[in-house]
């Protein structure tokens, strides 16, 4: 069974991808294709209904973000990507600190979340690493 709208909390409601590549880009000011930039480099990744990205909230928030970055701050693309490496997981993706007490990337710290126990952050936000920006960026590094 669907859920309703309103039967989400509201982190759900910043979490669902809604807004076309189009509508997201009219918002930010910027091109589809940078936002497909930012998708190539590991910055971003989309939720996707057969072929067609959809952006959440959450999402615009941090396309803005990068856009602060690049325009205003100057830092480059592979600058932004460097930065995460040096960001923690738990500040990116807003972990709360009981889920942080029991995350052992935040207790060792010695390793990305990732590799220390893929499940990290699947409890109560059913958060998959693939989805995260940190793991993104430095999977978009391997491959290179």
């Amino acid at each position: 069974m669907k859920k309703v709208l309103s039967e989400f909390t509201e982190e759900e409601k910043k979490n669902m991808p809604l807004y076309t590549i189009g509508v997201v880009a009219e918002l930010i000011g910027i091109t589809d294709q940078t936002i497909r930039l930012y998708e190539k480099h590991g910055l971003i990744k989309p939720g996707r209904r057969n072929r067609n990205r959809f952006y959440s909230e959450n999402d615009v928030k941090w396309l803005r973000c990068l856009r602060d970055l690049i325009h205003n701050k100057k830092i480059s693309i592979e600058g932004i990507k460097k930065l995460l490496d040096y960001v923690p997981c738990w500040e990116i993706t807003g972990c709360s600190e009981g889920e942080r007490e029991k995350c052992s990337a935040y207790i060792e710290r010695i390793k990305p979340c990732w590799e220390l126990n893929r499940t990290i952050c699947q409890g109560e936000s059913s958060r998959l690493c693939e989805n995260c920006v940190v793991f993104l960026s430095r999977a978009i590094e391997r491959k290179v």
